[in-house]
């Protein structure tokens, strides 16, 4: 296809990654604000991220097969709508004062997200040269960061700062401060509503543009089953990487807020300010990540970038004041490039098993809402948030060892029996 054809739709796909990562990213502001709201543990705070990341696992499969029989662009304005009809809710959400609710709008949100995911990762990979997908993927990754980078400064100042200080509550009936605590709830209606709109007009758009169609059976036989995928050694080892990283990607954005006002001492919207730091961190990661791409391999940057944050780890559970804070900042811009150079890397070479090797990897985004309640058990048990980063430290040697050995492609694929794999 040629570059012309493919610019309108390349930038229309970008948008996508903007677009998640918001929402992604408004996830950490929710996080304290519904922990306050609805006096919850940690862990009961991370159900946010539970009901997100489950739903990754229980639509990844079912948005490859929409993919598959009807196409990427019928996914990805599935995706939108989905999005929109779940960021609509919260105003209901907010109006009936219930946590399950809440959890109930982010799990359908997270639906939508999820074909969204499916559809786009592989479609940007894929839409150009063969030999660049891990670049292109990253770059349009960057617009993720970007989100990131956003989101937690105006989330912060539009929700966090509708409430009640402690010596404002404490001096309230018990019964003022439930209604005080659940009316802060309301302050999430319209960032939600905006969001939602701005969705709905997008899918429209999405509805009269032409995508081009891509083509990944030339030499290998369309997938019947997710066993024939599976059979990916590269594959398998990136559904395993992909869990990790996520996992810990969750643990370090979701609950940073919680984490800086502990580790250094520091105000929740001051934290939230360097949790956009954060996101400018991992957003300016991407580029230069990218940028190396072309002097160095993908596989070999995603190890030595894994490396680094086992180390800064380490300075996360063991230092104190705002050095921690610099760790973390500095973990999200070594983090940047893992997600679509997972991805790429677990996908390359899968041809006609492409779309189920997507929805796996989609599926083992199920990480985020796993690993962040192990963050949050081992915070809550020893009294000390620090220690809750040994999560992501484990995370980061799976992802090492993928970028070092796991990606490696092999020359043949074995053609097993289904039972075999059973």
């Amino acid at each position: 296809m040629t570059k012309n054809k493919s610019l309108f739709p390349f930038i229309l796909i970008t948008s996508l990654f903007f677009l998640w990562g918001f929402a992604h990213n408004l996830d950490p502001i929710l996080i304290p604000h519904l922990k306050k709201s609805f006096t919850l543990t940690t862990v009961q705070a991370t159900l946010v991220d539970s009901a997100v990341f489950i739903a990754y696992f229980l639509m990844a499969l079912p948005a490859g097969v929409i993919i598959k029989k009807y196409g990427y662009k019928t996914g990805i304005i599935t995706g939108l709508l989905i999005f929109a009809f779940g960021s609509y809710l919260f105003i209901p959400a907010a109006n009936t004062q219930q946590y399950i609710f809440f959890l109930v709008a982010l799990f359908i949100i997270a639906c939508g997200l999820t074909i969204l995911e499916t559809a786009a990762n592989p479609y940007a990979s894929s839409l150009g040269d063969p030999a660049t997908s891990t670049q292109r993927l990253n770059f349009a990754q960057s617009f993720n960061g970007l989100a990131a980078s956003l989101a937690p400064v105006i989330g912060a100042r539009i929700i966090l700062t509708k409430g009640y200080t402690l010596a404002q509550l404490s001096a309230m009936t018990e019964e003022g401060r439930k209604l005080a605590l659940a009316a802060e709830a309301s302050s999430v209606k319209m960032p939600y509503f905006i969001l939602g709109s701005v969705l709905v007009l997008i899918a429209i758009v999405f509805a009269f543009t032409h995508l081009p169609k891509l083509q990944h059976n030339e030499g290998h036989a369309a997938s019947k089953n997710i066993f024939h995928a599976l059979k990916h050694r590269h594959l398998a080892w990136g559904v395993a990487a992909q869990f990790f990283y996520v996992g810990a990607q969750v643990s370090v954005f979701s609950l940073f807020i919680l984490y800086a006002t502990k580790s250094a001492g520091i105000t929740e919207v001051k934290a939230a300010d360097y949790l956009g730091l954060c996101g400018l961190a991992f957003l300016v990661g991407r580029f230069i990540g990218t940028v190396l791409m072309r002097y160095f391999r993908s596989a070999a940057l995603l190890a030595a970038y894994a490396g680094i944050n086992i180390l800064l780890c380490v300075i996360a559970i063991l230092g104190h004041g705002m050095a921690t804070v610099y760790a973390v900042i500095s973990i999200c811009f070594f983090m940047s490039i893992m997600f679509p150079t997972i991805f790429a890397l677990g996908i390359k070479e899968l041809k006609g098993d492409t779309e189920f090797g997507s929805s796996l990897i989609i599926m083992s985004i199920v990480g985020g809402a796993i690993l962040p309640r192990v963050f949050g058990y081992i915070s809550d048990m020893t009294g000390n948030i620090q220690y809750g980063y040994l999560v992501p430290l484990l995370c980061f040697a799976v992802v090492a060892y993928f970028g070092f050995k796991g990606h490696r492609v092999k020359a043949k694929i074995e053609e097993l029996p289904v039972s075999a794999i059973l």
